[in-house]
């Protein structure tokens, strides 16, 4: 039963991948695998932490602690599954980095950005992020450095630490106010 499914994945994800050749949607589809890159929103997180002193400081702030955290969780189940990524050229720096393609942490990733957006406000960046997570994660496949199965778990993972996120959230701004 699991290599009917492994195979029905192979075969999706194939299907979905876009042509190596570029042109066509491949370039919105980088730039949208590039915008889910950890560095990226933990550079910008810490920025928003340190410029602001309003509710935009205590969201920063949560992200962060939660991004971290998630990508540990991430990094821990890739290693024990050890899932090759999908062969292909695109994503050299995520092949050599990070061979492992189960679960997916840029869907993750982005996946609980969105849920703590729809806990925490405001409405417009809630939108933009429930509207960009699926983007980023279809991205990842469409570029050949995920299966779709990796993706869906990403997803699941995401919605999962988002949700504990934001039922951890009072305590922690409670208990360490000097990050909030």
């Amino acid at each position: 039963m699991l290599r009917r499914f492994l195979e029905f994945d192979y075969k999706t994800s194939s299907k979905l991948r876009l042509p190596e050749s570029g042109g066509g949607l491949r370039p919105a589809a980088v730039f949208l695998a590039h915008s889910g890159d950890s560095w990226f929103w933990l550079i910008g997180l810490v920025l928003i932490w340190v410029l602001r002193e309003d509710a935009w400081r205590t969201r920063a702030a949560l992200m962060a602690i939660g991004l971290v955290f998630l990508a540990v969780l991430v990094l821990l189940i890739k290693f024990t599954v050890r899932r090759r990524r999908p062969e292909g050229k695109w994503g050299a720096i995520y092949r050599n980095t990070d061979p492992h393609s189960f679960p997916s942490g840029h869907a993750a990733r982005a996946v609980f950005l969105a849920v703590l957006a729809i806990g925490l406000g405001p409405a417009w960046l809630a939108l933009l992020l429930v509207v960009w997570a699926p983007l980023v994660s279809l991205a990842r496949v469409a570029l050949g450095v995920h299966y779709l199965s990796d993706i869906l778990a990403g997803l699941i993972l995401g919605i999962a630490a988002g949700l504990t996120m934001l039922a951890v959230s009072a305590p922690l701004i409670q208990q360490f106010p000097v990050l909030f």
